[in-house]
């Protein structure tokens, strides 16, 4: 007991002396993971349409030939950056760069490097997401929307991504609550996200303990509240749980005229109108 005082004590006096400094890296590592979460979807979602696009026999040689050039790229893209540590491509983009073209090519701001780091992650992740999101939707809708006279443009617009959002709506909260975390490696390119101030903190006063405490509460309640807002986003878009139905015209069945079978008695419906009758 006398440690776990002595630890809340540390704590508290942490807190007290450098909440400035916390609340600062905390501000900075949502604004990262937002934004690159946001700009990681946009990335994900162009890259995972670019990889859906369908190959027709009918079509020339060349427009073949792009469609599979184009796949090839977005699939190369895809495994380089999902295959690779996040703290090496911030390594390489930041440092690699100047050092392969003699600073001609080079990042003055680590806020522009940071975002691109993450955001180009994220959409590696994204496009398999929106792939498979893509690719779940029935087929048949696909057929119907095209023999109506839509363009592939106008069904995977209109048809086809309204119903994918539905489905991968959760793995961009996933992606969201990963890159809280994972941007604390951004500290190597000196980003002073909540991490780097924890490091911050532990080099000014050497408590490392009471300072990683600290840091484990703050990312822990950005989690929580993080995953209780995109559940109340998740339930907007899933609508109302019940629905009735609306009968306008005269030769529609009234809502309610027939029962549903029990449990007890299947197939047992019966009519309202002519309770009578069996």
């Amino acid at each position: 007991m006398e440690k776990l005082s002595q630890l809340i004590q540390d704590v508290f006096r942490l807190c007290s002396t450098y909440w400035p400094v916390y609340l600062s890296g905390m501000k900075n590592t949502v604004i990262l993971a937002l934004v690159g979460t946001v700009l990681g979807c946009l990335i994900g979602f162009v890259c995972g349409i670019l990889n859906t696009l369908p190959i027709d026999p009918n079509d020339s040689v060349w427009r073949r030939g792009l469609i599979r050039t184009v796949r090839g790229l977005v699939r190369v893209y895809v495994e380089l950056f999902r295959g690779t540590p996040m703290v090496l491509q911030a390594v390489f983009i930041y440092y690699a760069l100047p050092y392969f073209t003699d600073g001609a090519a080079r990042f003055n701001s680590v806020w522009a490097a940071s975002i691109l780091v993450v955001s180009v992650n994220t959409g590696a992740y994204m496009t398999e997401s929106v792939r498979g999101g893509i690719i779940s939707v029935d087929p048949g809708q696909v057929e119907g929307a095209l023999a109506i006279g839509l363009s592939h443009v106008q069904a995977m617009t209109y048809v086809i991504l309204p119903q994918a959002i539905r489905s991968i709506l959760p793995q961009i909260g996933n992606n969201f609550i990963i890159n809280l975390k994972d941007t604390s490696v951004m500290f190597m390119i000196s980003f002073t996200d909540f991490f780097a101030a924890h490091r911050g903190v532990v080099g000014a006063t050497y408590s490392y303990f009471p300072s990683a405490v600290i840091e484990m509460a703050g990312y822990l309640t950005m989690t929580l509240l993080s995953s209780f807002l995109l559940r109340k986003a998740e339930k907007k878009l899933a609508g109302s749980s019940s629905y009735e139905l609306v009968a306008s015209d005269p030769l529609t069945m009234t809502s309610g005229t027939y029962t549903y079978p029990s449990s007890e008695e299947p197939f047992n419906e019966r009519s309202r109108e002519f309770p009578g009758e069996e």
